[in-house]
């Protein structure tokens, strides 16, 4: 896949919270139980507890998480950064630098200062005892100061610590280093045709797209969460419209035919539109019409009356008459892990994040559900974005090897091609290039309630039933709601939220 870089012309400071520093009386954590449909190769995790954007949320001081109602601590640190950067500079100098302590050290004035060995012979020298967490912070530094010489150095050195065959840590620093190269290399305009994975074949992808769908809870966290909403919107409705923002496989609508189907008095008349995009039509290796076909066997066979409408576009390019909304249907629309894509203001005066919310709540929906990323790397400049990133990714690499053997192949083939060129997009790309820019859920409901929506509060049926998915996985995923939310995470990190508006 190719990237073009380019540079972003806005950024916007972005507050950090975690979801343990909410209100205690707001929100419930709930701890699941041992152990835990893929539909677009694009990760939700871009499947990724993290940070909410609310101003009113409690600061917290536990250093170890990013904002969530899992955990206290806000993020990444200026104070914590300054730590490690100290850390590295005595590493290199020794203790008895003359380094002002009252000034914001870089990692570029450590390896600068004056020495008996070249700036490049203590960073060799010191790289034994640097974690790759280090060693990555410093290569960021480097390659956004354009110092092309440390940055190579420490490439140099990155390279043979990192595997895709190693730890989490490491596997994830292999593509977080591509990513680093990638944007020195092209210095912010040119496209960047030098990932090391080869374009796989749609059965090849689709594969992949199952293995993620079996190893981790993130897409049955959006399918689960959502259809109840719908379900439950929709008890009393004898016609229903769904149009699904990132239809992909379908995979989703095929449990909500089987719960409509044992709906008492009945199913209801169920029509879907369907949007699609390019990905996705490459996993299935057709268009539309397979998704059409699929869902309408599986209506059949529930008893369930059943039409499907496919719009072959991106979310950029939808318009109200790509989407054949008709009276006399309660309409229920789909958001899972899409909106993220769409470029906001900070990319285009157009700004279709927010024009397509408006679109839809022009439509009058009874229920809407969004399923998003809980990251922070719309527009936040190079360096917290590139630490978000390493912090959010961390969690996910680690969820992710807790479900199969270290040297799985299919594992280490599904990380490659499903989750490692959203790293490399949100580290390489600015612009319009960079298409992964995922939001706090704060934002995203500010974003909503500025388009007219109002939050609607979660069952319980929600939570019950993301538990009993949950049990199926490692006990370190957790979950807890907060703030009209649903949050989805490891250990301490939230990872992605679930949310319904009307």
């Amino acid at each position: 896949m190719d990237y073009t870089i380019s540079q972003c012309s806005k950024t916007q400071n972005e507050h950090f919270f975690t979801l343990d520093s909410l209100p205690a009386t707001d929100y419930v954590v709930y701890d699941s139980p041992p152990a835990l449909s893929v539909s677009s190769n694009r990760s939700p995790l871009s499947p990724q507890c993290s940070q909410s954007y609310m101003s009113d949320l409690h600061h917290s001081s536990d250093n170890n998480t990013c904002g969530s109602p899992f955990s206290g601590c806000s993020g990444v640190d200026d104070g914590d950064l300054k730590h490690v950067l100290r850390e590295l500079e005595n590493k290199l100098l020794g203790p008895e630098s003359d380094t002002d302590d009252s000034c914001s050290c870089s990692f570029n004035d450590v390896v600068s200062k004056p020495s008996s060995l070249t700036r490049w012979n203590r960073v060799l020298d010191m790289a034994p005892s640097l974690n790759l967490k280090e060693l990555l912070d410093a290569c960021a530094e480097a390659v956004s100061d354009a110092d092309i010489s440390t940055a190579e150095v420490l490439m140099n050195i990155l390279e043979q610590r990192v595997s895709v065959f190693g730890e989490p840590m490491e596997r994830l620093s292999a593509y977080v280093l591509e990513g680093l190269r990638a944007r020195l290399l092209s210095s912010g305009s040119i496209i960047y045709k030098k990932l090391k994975c080869k374009e796989p074949t749609s059965s090849e992808l689709l594969s992949y797209m199952q293995v993620i769908y079996n190893m981790c809870p993130y897409y049955k966290f959006a399918y689960m969460s959502a259809n109840v909403v719908i379900r439950e919107a929709m008890t009393n409705e004898n016609r229903v419209h769904i149009i699904d923002f990132q239809i992909a496989q379908g995979s989703q609508w095929m449990f909500l035919l089987h719960d409509l189907a044992r709906r008492p008095g009945g199913p209801p008349f169920l029509r879907i539109t369907g949007v699609d995009d390019s990905q996705s039509a490459h996993a299935r290796g057709g268009g539309l019409q397979l998704v059409g076909e699929r869902l309408a066997e599986v209506a059949k066979s529930c008893g369930v009356p059943f039409e499907f409408r496919g719009a072959a576009l991106s979310g950029c390019e939808v318009q109200l008459e790509n989407l054949h909304v008709r009276h006399g249907e309660a309409l229920a629309v789909n958001f899972p892990y899409m909106l993220h894509h769409m470029p906001d203001e900070s990319v285009s005066t157009i700004n279709h994040r927010d024009r397509l919310l408006r679109l839809v709540k022009s439509l009058s929906p009874k229920i809407v559900t969004l399923v998003e990323q809980e990251s922070n790397t719309n527009t936040a400049p190079f360096l917290p974005r590139f630490r978000e990133t390493l912090d959010y990714y961390t969690a996910m690499f680690e969820s992710i090897d807790a479900a199969r053997p270290r040297d799985d192949k299919q594992r280490i083939s599904a990380e490659e091609h499903c989750v490692a060129r959203d790293v490399v997009n949100i580290i390489a790309c600015e612009g319009a290039d960079r298409v992964e820019r995922h939001e706090l859920f704060g934002k995203w409901r500010l974003r909503l309630m500025m388009a007219g929506f109002t939050p609607c509060p979660l069952s319980p049926s929600v939570g019950e039933t993301i538990n009993g998915v949950l049990k199926e996985y490692s006990p370190n995923y957790r979950f807890a709601e907060s703030e009209g939310a649903l949050y989805l995470g490891w250990k301490n990190r939230a990872l992605a939220t679930s949310s319904a508006w009307r």
